[in-house]
């Protein structure tokens, strides 16, 4: 099986946010970036999938230099090959412009599934996977928690409001995992030292018969008018119902008309 993973470098869970001087973008100073982590899920797939039936796992990215620290990583846990297409900066949150370099990179490789993080931690659209099995013109299942490889088909479930929804599709095919597909593993020593001697390719957009600046520009769906932090959260009010909760209750449902107006 030869398995396509598309990665997105994002900054850490952890971190802390601040808008940059331009007011569009973050602040990058200090911040942490890593494999995001719905990506690991599509990555351990694939690598369980060829440890079981063989082949080969290509990770696939579209960023900034900074990024091919998130292929190393992919290739210490176990990926045998990456490839950087270089940039990024000018489409960052356009989803459509993603997933057309990501497309164009793809299309004349060989490969049996693509796997992908159902969506990148920091825009949270879930857009990309979709947009990338249309493109491409293949079948496409979002948000997998459970799936079993047949010849030439899959069977994966995944979460619906309610409950679980099983569907099946034949190979290949783009697959969108989410947590609970499996457990994503840590990259060993051996791994860690050997994923620094192995080459990355590198693309520039230009090479995919692409213009950036048309994608960032006229071409663009999305834009970024401006960036701000959420308000602070203001201190909550209790109300003391224990001798009078009639009144409590009275005075609940005034704050809930009047200041919070949510009735």
């Amino acid at each position: 099986m030869k398995c396509i993973v598309c990665m997105t470098h994002v900054p850490d869970t952890a971190s802390v946010i601040k808008i940059g001087a331009d007011g569009k973008h973050i602040d990058e100073s200090g911040i942490k970036w890593i494999v995001s982590p719905y990506d690991e899920y599509a990555l351990e797939e694939a690598l369980q999938l060829t440890e079981s039936k063989g082949g080969e796992v290509t990770v696939v990215t579209y960023g900034p230099q900074r990024a091919e620290q998130g292929l190393r990583e992919c290739l210490a846990r176990g990926a045998h090959d990456a490839v950087h297409i270089e940039g990024g900066e000018a489409t960052l949150g356009d989803s459509l412009a993603i997933a057309k370099v990501l497309a164009a990179a793809i299309k004349d490789r060989e490969y049996d599934v693509i796997l992908v993080g159902v969506k990148g931690v920091g825009t949270d659209n879930a857009q990309v996977g979709p947009m990338l099995a249309e493109l491409l013109d293949l079948p496409h299942v979002t948000g997998v928690v459970k799936i079993e490889w047949g010849e030439g088909s899959v069977v994966a479930e995944r979460e619906v409001e309610g409950g679980h929804e099983v569907v099946e599709c034949p190979l290949p095919a783009v697959i969108s995992a989410t947590k609970g597909l499996n457990e994503p593993r840590y990259a060993a020593l051996k791994g860690i030292m050997a994923a620094k001697r192995k080459p990355v390719e590198k693309l520039a957009v230009a090479d995919l018969g692409l213009d950036e600046g048309a994608l960032a520009g006229p071409e663009a769906t999305y834009s970024v008018r401006s960036l701000e932090l959420p308000p602070p959260k203001q201190a909550g009010k209790i109300i003391q119902g224990e001798d009078d909760p009639k009144a409590a209750a009275a005075e609940l449902v005034k704050l809930l008309h009047d200041e919070a107006k949510v009735i």
